[in-house]
């Protein structure tokens, strides 16, 4: 397995080997004696798993009182993934990064991505449909849910828009009414 640091501090990329021949391939994708090696979070407590299809755009989501920790795998598909540091003592408070993520890469890798606690999150979809899964440290806590609009003009992420063949990306009306950055109820520093 390898770990991959990103622009973001904490936040990593993790390539799991694939071992394969003929017949298809094998991938230990977690192990808790490996990730603990790594310095990676080794205690989840809920899976989710969802299904869009092509511009469906999600996030950007965090939650406060019971913030979320996120191992995010891609099952089938191409998504866009972003996180946005919202740890305000972090040098990357406001900073966002973004990665395209597959079922697998071009280069036959295997890539999770690991989000911490206190970063905001959210996916667009670029192929026809995708399935992500991803593993969280803490449980779904509805008070505590919030959200960021996805195009917000401060944060200016640069969604990768284009490839929707000139439409607009599709979002809930949950996440149509997010916050913008500068009015967001953030956490608190630790």
């Amino acid at each position: 397995m390898q770990v991959l640091n990103t622009s973001l501090s904490d936040v990593k990329l993790i390539q799991p080997q694939r071992f394969g021949d003929s017949r298809g391939w094998f991938a230990e994708v977690f192990n808790q004696s490996t990730f603990s090696a790594a310095g990676l979070p080794t205690e989840f407590v809920q899976d989710n798993q969802s299904f869009s299809v092509k511009g469906v755009l999600r996030g950007l989501h965090y939650q406060l009182g019971k913030p979320q920790g996120k191992l995010v795998r891609v099952l089938s598909g191409h998504i866009w993934d972003v996180a946005v540091d919202l740890r305000r003592n972090s040098p990357d408070f406001g900073k966002w990064a973004g990665f395209h993520l597959n079922a697998e890469s071009a280069d036959n890798n295997l890539e999770l991505l690991w989000i911490p606690e206190g970063f905001a999150h959210g996916f667009l979809v670029l192929s026809e449909t995708a399935e992500v899964l991803y593993k969280t440290t803490n449980h779904y806590y509805p008070a505590g849910e919030r959200s960021i609009l996805w195009n917000d003009p401060v944060l200016n992420i640069a969604w990768p828009v284009e490839a929707l063949d000139g439409t607009l990306p599709s979002v809930s009306s949950k996440d149509a009414r997010g916050s913008l950055f500068t009015e967001a109820d953030l956490p608190t520093a630790n």
